[in-house]
Parts: C-alpha cells; sequence; structure tokens
C-alpha cells in the first residue's frame, strides 16, 4: 500500500493538481483570488496538454514510444536527485545579493517589464553560455538529445542544469534590484511559456502561432533552436521576449523549405538513457584525458564544443562557416 500511496503522490505532483485537490476537499473557493490560488489552476496545464499531445498522437497513429521515453526516465531520475537544489540555490543567491544590489525594484506593472526585460537577458546568458561553454553544454545537451520535439522534452533535463540556470538568472535579477516576490512571479510565468514552447506537432503542426510570431518567441523559433541543421545552430536562444537574440544577432526565424533536424551532431544512441544523460561528460572526459599539458586540458571544458587543441575545430560556428561556403559556391 506504501508503494501504491507514493505512485500516487508523484502522479498528482507530476500533474500539478495537489493545490486544486486540496481546494475541492476544502471547499475554499475564494483562495482562487490569491496568488496561490492563481497558480493552482495553471500549474496542471503543460502536463494535461502533454498528455493531450500524446492521445492525439495515438488517434492519429503518429505516436512512437521511444519520442517520450528517454524524456519520461530523465524526469523519473531527476524526482530523485534534484527536488529541492534549485530551490535552495535561489535562495541562496537572493539572500547574498540582495544586500549588495544598488537599488531595489517595488511590485508594480512598470517594475514588471523592467524585470522580465532583465529576466530574459539573464536566461539569454545562462542559455547561450549553456551552448558555448563545454562543461556547460555537458548538462545541457541531455535537453537537445531527443529527436522529436514534444512536451515531454520540457522534462529533460540533467540535474545539475536547473541549479546552474537559476544561479545565473536570479544573481542577475536580484543585481539589477528585481524585487524577489515578483522575480518568482515572473520565473512562473516564463516557466510555463518555456514548457509550453516545446508543444509538438502532433499538437500544434504550425508552431509560428499567427500574428503572434511577430510578437513573442513562439514554439517554432524554439524547434529551430532544438536544431542540429548547420544554418539553425546556436540560435534563439530566448524564452519569451525574443529582443536580446535580436541584439545579439542570434536570431533565427524557421525557413519552411528547411526541414527541421532535432538532436545532438554527436554520433550517439537517443533510446540510451546513459548516453542521452551522461554521453557529453564522458566525452569531455576522455578529451581532457587525451590533452596534452594542463592548459589544453583546461581549455577543452571552458571551449565551446566541438573545440579541439590540433586546430581541427568542429564548433557551430565552423560547422556554420563551411556550410554557408558550401551553399555560395553551389549557387554560382
Amino acid at each position: 500500500m506504501a508503494i501504491l500511496h507514493t505512485l500516487y503522490q508523484e502522479l498528482i505532483s507530476f500533474l500539478g493538481i495537489g493545490n486544486l485537490l486540496e481546494l475541492y476537499r476544502t471547499g475554499n473557493y475564494s483562495s482562487l483570488l490569491t496568488f496561490k490560488g492563481i497558480l493552482s489552476v495553471i500549474s496542471p496545464v503543460i502536463p494535461f496538454l502533454l498528455l493531450i499531445e500524446v492521445t492525439r498522437a495515438l488517434i492519429y497513429k503518429r505516436f512512437k514510444i521511444e519520442d517520450y521515453k528517454i524524456p519520461f526516465l530523465i524526469f523519473v531520475l531527476n524526482r530523485f536527485i534534484s527536488r529541492f537544489i534549485s530551490i535552495a540555490a535561489i535562495a541562496f543567491c537572493i539572500g547574498v545579493f540582495e544586500k549588495i544590489a544598488p537599488f531595489q525594484t517595488t511590485f508594480t506593472w512598470y517594475w514588471f517589464i523592467y524585470g522580465y526585460v532583465v529576466w530574459e537577458f539573464a536566461h539569454f546568458i545562462y542559455h547561450y553560455l549553456g551552448h558555448k561553454v563545454r562543461i556547460f553544454w555537458c548538462l545541457h545537451s541531455t535537453h537537445h538529445a531527443p529527436q522529436a520535439m514534444n512536451l515531454s522534452v520540457t522534462y529533460a533535463h540533467f540535474f545539475l542544469e536547473g541549479p546552474y540556470a537559476d544561479v545565473i538568472r536570479t544573481s542577475i535579477c536580484i543585481l539589477a534590484g528585481v524585487n524577489p516576490p515578483m522575480l518568482f512571479l515572473i520565473m512562473f510565468i516564463d516557466g510555463t511559456w518555456g514548457a509550453f514552447i516545446h508543444v509538438g506537432e502532433n499538437m500544434l503542426q504550425d508552431g509560428r502561432m499567427g500574428f503572434l510570431n511577430r510578437i513573442i518567441l513562439t514554439p517554432s523559433y524554439h524547434r529551430v533552436h532544438h536544431a542540429k541543421n548547420p544554418e539553425y545552430m546556436d540560435t534563439n536562444f530566448c524564452n519569451l521576449l525574443n529582443i536580446w537574440d535580436k541584439v545579439f544577432g542570434t536570431f533565427q526565424p524557421e525557413k519552411g523549405e528547411v526541414k527541421i533536424q532535432y538532436g545532438i551532431t554527436r554520433e550517439m544512441n537517443p533510446g540510451n538513457l546513459l548516453d542521452v544523460y551522461f554521453g557529453e561528460l564522458y566525452c569531455l572526459w576522455k578529451d581532457v584525458r587525451k590533452a596534452p599539458g594542463i592548459v589544453n586540458k583546461l581549455l577543452y571544458i571552458v571551449m565551446p564544443p566541438g573545440w579541439s587543441h590540433t586546430g581541427d575545430h568542429k564548433t557551430a560556428k565552423v560547422v556554420k562557416k563551411a556550410y554557408q561556403e558550401e551553399m555560395a559556391a553551389a549557387a554560382l
């Protein structure tokens, strides 16, 4: 019975309906007017959309167990080893940096806009480093390993990526004076949208979402981000507001004539949990072990993925440049 109770609690937690069940049990519907009550209504949205996505795939006979297996296994694994790490990291950063912030904002609509722009900048920094620094890519690559896009991908993360991301994003926001309660609201909104933009074609075939594609970062843009096509690599690092991608030149709309190929460029077994979860760390360890001298060993850790001490670089920048030159030569 204890096992069944545990499974029941995990299911309730995954679906995000614990607070709703408590609300129904107590009959205190006035709590829906509070922030916690609003969260209790919104939290189940992504899990239920995932269930709808799977159901539609089954109905239209497009369901493939391999598209969902690894993200599910990663979610289960992370539930055991990283439940409280991110919360602790956020609390630590607020406690340290709020005291030295040059100014403090308040919980008002105009500071909320400021806070969201700062948060998006902080998210860009974390995400950019996740693609440009080898050790951080080892943490982030698990999220890019799935070779199909669907809502389960939002749960596919290495257990240390959340704390690493939250330390960077929280530190920048708190140092910029973002009000902590407002930061938690921004985190919730951004996290919900960040999950939704992984929606697959079984649920939303055209990810551009009409006029929204001109205003915010839609699933279409995030599908481009997850692509391993040379022209799409290392683009669209933002989450909701794509202003910083436009500022730093990493903005890339989806091209109708280019079919997106999901996954990572390293040869791997996408159906193997160990390869998806630890594969990049293993490859980094092999490169560091073989590299001559301490400097080269350190460079493998901090340089972009694909960097080589031999000069035979296969970084995203090199691959994209070679592809562009090839396309230009073919056009002549």
